[in-house]
């Protein structure tokens, strides 16, 4: 699932040198789905989005990734006649996983960037304003590696090593939206209901949910110039995961928020991996 500004499967499923995360993955020999929400990728754009931003309020409500992800996963279960599934599950997963219809028949949870929830306040996340239903992201307007790389030291490339990686990303997200090509240069919407949530949440040192009752296996990657969420924030959620039977912090070495399509994105798959093989975790055996 993805977060805040694009989708899902130019994220998870952009081939890099041959192959995409969801492919390594998929070839260990798991069923592997990515979940759009309402207003991105290739799932229907609601109708605020199709009027000027400034006409509707923000968009994208928590309950609206809750509904979806749930729905998402009680279809898959019962297409594949299985019980349990793990659940990749970014803000709209762990954040309220006792009100998801699917949580009972969830048996664990990944999340990479985990939203920073109220213990701290984002640097990100102060100052922002949002009134708009939806927004053209700024961050996004630049081609070029620093785009998406923000964090890097100074003087570090930014973190995608192969060549034309980051103009790949960028062609294959405008083409998730039907109004791309109207804009000049191509442009992509994105749902405003995220930023809002960081102005009345994140920015104000107020918790949208409450970690502690996930009770799930959580698996939390996070990635050592993560300018979204500095290390001090994921450590602090990661403090809050009180009731989990077993539960694991991944620190990933010279990555930013885009970890799993940078340099060091096999480190990332690897982990990965270790977790999801784990037949029953050390802890619980």
């Amino acid at each position: 699932m993805h977060g805040a500004t694009y989708p899902a499967e130019t994220a998870f499923d952009l081939p890099i040198e041959g192959v995409s995360m969801m492919d390594l993955i998929a070839a260990r020999g798991y069923d592997v789905y990515l979940v759009d929400v309402r207003g991105y990728g290739r799932s229907t754009r609601p109708v605020e989005m199709s009027q000027p931003p400034a006409a509707n309020k923000p968009i994208d409500r928590p309950r609206w990734r809750r509904t979806n992800l749930g729905a998402a996963v009680d279809y898959i279960l019962r297409k594949r006649k299985v019980s349990k599934s793990t659940s990749w599950a970014g803000r709209g997963g762990p954040r309220s996983p006792d009100r998801t219809p699917a949580s009972q028949m969830t048996r664990s949870t990944v999340s990479c960037s985990t939203p920073r929830n109220g213990s701290a306040t984002s640097p990100g996340a102060r100052g922002r304003q949002c009134t708009a239903a939806w927004r053209l992201p700024a961050r996004l307007q630049g081609l070029g590696q620093g785009a998406l790389a923000e964090g890097c030291p100074r003087g570090q490339a930014g973190g995608f090593d192969s060549a034309g990686v980051f103009e790949a990303w960028a062609n294959a997200t405008w083409a998730t939206d039907p109004e791309s090509s109207k804009q000049n240069p191509p442009m992509l919407r994105a749902p405003n209901g995220v930023a809002e949530d960081s102005m009345n949440y994140w920015s104000a040192g107020k918790a949208l949910y409450d970690p502690g009752k996930i009770t799930v296996q959580p698996c939390c990657f996070h990635a050592e110039w993560d300018a979204d969420l500095p290390s001090y924030l994921a450590d602090g959620y990661f403090a809050q995961l009180k009731n989990t039977p077993y539960k694991r912090l991944i620190e990933l070495s010279e990555g930013t928020h885009t970890v799993m399509m940078e340099k060091n994105r096999m480190q990332f798959s690897r982990e990965l991996m270790g977790f999801l093989d784990e037949e029953k975790p050390l802890a619980l055996k």
